[in-house]
């Protein structure tokens, strides 16, 4: 059995508390407050980790960003109620896992205007949203674009190309990557004459986080 990678959107009203069991997950606030264990996260903050988690939102509620990965494939970890309300943006099963130890890392690539990705591919699989602006993924001979709030699934070896929209991009993403690229970037050109140019995305790692569990398919 494949390993399963899902993001959900929830939506918190003010002062609304949910629960989430133990998995391998990374939160990030869209918008809003809440607190997760002993922290109080605002716009943008991140929270990664393995254990079971309970979030309860701020006075002017908070919209969050969840990605998990469950490795022996399960899914379903949504919420619903008058004061919760959580959806499923997209799932994936992870046929491309590495084996063995595994990492999640949760980041942000952004792009200036106009700016891109030349053919590349990762180390890992993982599932991407966009935060600002807008992008268009090339892979398998087809073009697709995403605005805000749109999300999509990179294998990790298949051959991406990526164009940034004419003003800022940035998107949010989680990959389970080998635990060898701890602290390591995961991108690998794919054209010789690209590896020497410069390059105009950006990242910051929320959460590189190395996993109790390996992947087996």
């Amino acid at each position: 059995m494949y390993p399963t990678l899902q993001l959900y959107e929830d939506v918190l009203a003010n002062d609304a508390e949910v629960s989430w069991p133990a998995l391998p997950r990374m939160i990030f606030v869209v918008h809003g407050t809440v607190a997760i264990a002993d922290r109080t996260l605002r716009d943008e903050d991140t929270f990664g980790g393995e254990s079971a988690v309970t979030a309860k939102a701020g006075s002017a509620g908070v919209t969050l960003w969840r990605w998990e990965f469950a490795a022996d494939g399960a899914t379903g970890s949504a919420n619903a109620g008058r004061a919760v309300r959580s959806r499923e943006k997209l799932a994936a099963r992870l046929e491309t896992v590495p084996k063995g130890a595994l990492l999640l890392r949760g980041d942000s690539v952004a792009f200036p205007p106009g700016g891109c990705a030349y053919l590349h591919r990762h180390q890992g699989p993982g599932i991407r949203c966009v935060i600002e602006g807008a992008i268009r993924i090339d892979t398998h001979g087809r073009s697709t674009s995403y605005g805000p709030g749109g999300a999509w699934y990179e294998t990790g070896p298949d051959a991406v190309f990526a164009q940034g929209a004419d003003r800022p991009t940035r998107f949010i993403r989680v990959m389970i990557l080998p635990r060898t690229y701890l602290g390591k970037s995961s991108i690998e050109y794919l054209n010789e004459a690209d590896r020497a140019k410069p390059k105009s995305q950006s990242y910051k790692i929320y959460v590189d986080m190395p996993l109790t569990m390996e992947a087996v398919a």
